[in-house]
Parts: C-alpha cells; structure tokens; sequence
C-alpha cells in the first residue's frame, strides 16, 4: 500500500469514530445518562390502638361514670378504646383510653377500682384520671405502675364540676390541660399508645351473620346493632340509644365480649358492697364482633405486663376492623340476634 492509500484509510477511520462520538453524545447529552430521582416514601403515621391514621401520644386511662344519672357521657366517641367492668351492685363503669385524640372534656369522672390496675398495666406506665378510691384501695393504686392525675391532687382548673348536672355525676376533666401539666411542667414519664396485643387486617373467615349482640352484667346491660350504613355497631345502652353528649351515638366496627372471671374483692364501699375484680390475666373465650358477624376467639395474657392475644380457633391471628374499640369484660354469656342464612356475609373491611 503506498503512502497516499494508507493516509486516505486512516482519514476515513478518524471521520467514522469522530462520528461515532458525536452521535453518542447527541444521544446520552454529552455522556451523562439521566436517572428520573426515585419518589419519596409517604409514611403515614398509625394510631397502634386503632390502626388508623394518628398519632401515638400518651396514654391517658379515664374512669367515667356509666349509670343512668350519667348519661349523655361526654368525650367517649374520641376514645381509642374503652372497657365496660362489672363495679359495686352490678352496674357498669368505663374505663376510656385516650392517646391519638383529646376532646375538650371528658366525663364524669368516677372512682378507680381493682380492676383497673391489670387493665392499665400492659400499656406501660399510664397517666390515670379518676376522682378518687375507696381507703382501704387508695394506697394500692398509688403504687402500681402509674402517673396519678386523679382529682385530688389536681386544681379546680383541670377537674371541674359541670353546672347542668348533679354530684356525684358532674365532675368532668379537660384532658389537654391536664397532659401538659402533667408532662411539660411536672417532667411526668407518661407513656405513649403501643400495641397491646390484638391486630388490624381483612375479616377472619368463619363466624356468624348477626344483627345485634346484648351482653349482660346484674343490673346493666349494652346491645351492639350492626349498621351496615356505618360500618360500626352502634350502641345501646338499658335499652335506649346511648348517645353521647355531642350528639354521636356511640359504637365502634370492633366490639370485643371477653369471657373473665368476676369474683368478689377485698375492696367494698361505705354500704359494704365488695368490690367485683374482673380478672383479665390467664386465657379464656370470647367473641369478635366485626363487619355483622360474631367471630369466637381465644384471649391469652401471661402476665399483667404482656399484651392481651387475640387468636381464632386455628391458633391464627383474630384481626380487627380498624378504629375505636370497645371491650365488654363480662362472665355471662351473650345474647345474638342472628341475621339469618339468607342474608349475605358484608364486605371485609381492611
């Protein structure tokens, strides 16, 4: 190959390469590939009681009364959870766990009792508003595992009487007050909302259609009615609707009826009416009541520190229907009103 041939050989591989590279950065915008930046995880904050959105702010234990005098009961519908317990002549009083939301007020307040320590415990140390104890009972609640916030030891401020009703069912509580008193000023390690045991998914399989529920204690009873509507069993309470005082009826999509023992305490009152003592510790049976079904279940709690487990017959997990609930501690069994093989099973809910 002369010397003319070979430099016309070598012009034209600079000119395709040349080319080549032009191409290429015309392409890949001078040799930078540009990556779409990935989006962001949301992260939706949970509420660990009820599975909805929220917070998980401190917990806050309020004892409320529940007879007829009491009624309508101000702040229930803005609980995350609330117990029904057998107290003195086999009425009822409530037990009301707040940590996502605090209504303006809440009320009215009433006593602790021994079956209050063993509720409390498994959501670690709570903050406990009440308006007092029996003597003998006092000196053994101030011991447990608690931040007391009860009436006595807090100003008129914070525990006031309501003008429109009548003592001892008048008393009523403004709950933000008392956290940040609690918390801000005091220093008070009150513990924030945790799983205590149970879980939110789909409807278990397995269970029974049903339109309304009605579990008994000695001189009170509540009737959950399934509102297919609402999603939720609305309440009745002795019969007539049980409406709380901001005009909501009170229900929850998850009412829980948990089979305890209930024997006599050493506790009584100034009639020597003994104290009932709910025991929640051990295991037993119960029902899970959710999206028009009744759902048997097995309760297990080791020890007064563990959460409370839910399971279904198989031993798998008894999911909830996400949002408030309510859990009636009875030792009688309850009393369904069946919906009927015709009527179709609803939609599960998440």
């Amino acid at each position: 190959m002369n010397s003319a041939v070979a430099k016309s050989s070598r012009a034209r591989r600079v000119v395709g390469a040349t080319s080549a590279v032009a191409l290429t950065l015309l392409l890949f915008g001078c040799g930078t590939i540009t990556k779409t930046p990935p989006k962001p995880v949301v992260v939706i904050p949970t509420n660990a009681l009820t599975g909805l959105p929220g917070i998980n702010g401190p917990v806050l234990f309020v004892k409320v009364d529940d007879t007829q005098p009491a009624h309508p009961q101000i702040g229930l519908d803005k609980a995350d959870v609330v117990y029904i317990e057998q107290v003195e002549g086999g009425l009822t009083r409530l037990a009301a766990v707040f940590s996502n939301k605090l209504p303006p007020l809440i009320g009215p307040v009433r006593s602790a009792r021994i079956s209050d320590i063993d509720l409390m415990a498994n959501y670690g140390r709570v903050g406990m508003a009440y308006s007092g104890a029996q003597s003998l009972f006092l000196p053994v609640l101030r011991a447990a595992n608690i931040e007391d916030i009860g009436a006595d030891t807090e100003p008129a401020s914070i525990f006031s009487r309501d003008p429109a009703r009548q003592a001892p069912t008048n008393l009523v509580v403004n709950p933000k007050a008392l956290l940040n008193k609690s918390i801000n000023v005091e220093h008070r390690q009150i513990a924030t909302a945790k799983s205590v045991g149970w879980s939110f998914g789909l409807l278990p399989a397995g269970g029974v259609a049903i339109k309304s529920a009605e579990v008994k204690w000695p001189a009170g009873k509540y009737k959950a009615v399934w509102s297919t509507s609402l999603k939720k069993w609305n309440l009745v309470y002795d019969g007539s609707p049980d409406i709380a005082a901001d005009g909501a009826q009170l229900g929850s999509p998850t009412f829980l009826i948990q089979e305890v023992s209930i024997t006599p305490s050493i506790y009584h009152d100034h009639n020597g009416s003994y104290t009932p003592f709910s025991n929640t510790i051990g295991s037993g049976t119960g029902f899970l009541l959710r999206d028009g079904r009744e759902i048997p279940v097995y309760w297990n709690r080791a020890t007064a520190l563990d959460p409370t487990t839910w399971t279904l017959k198989d031993g798998s997990p008894a999911l909830f229907a996400r949002g408030q609930v309510w859990v009636a501690l009875t030792d009688q069994q309850p009393t369904f009103v069946f919906a009927g093989i015709s009527t179709p099973a609803p939609t599960p809910t998440k």
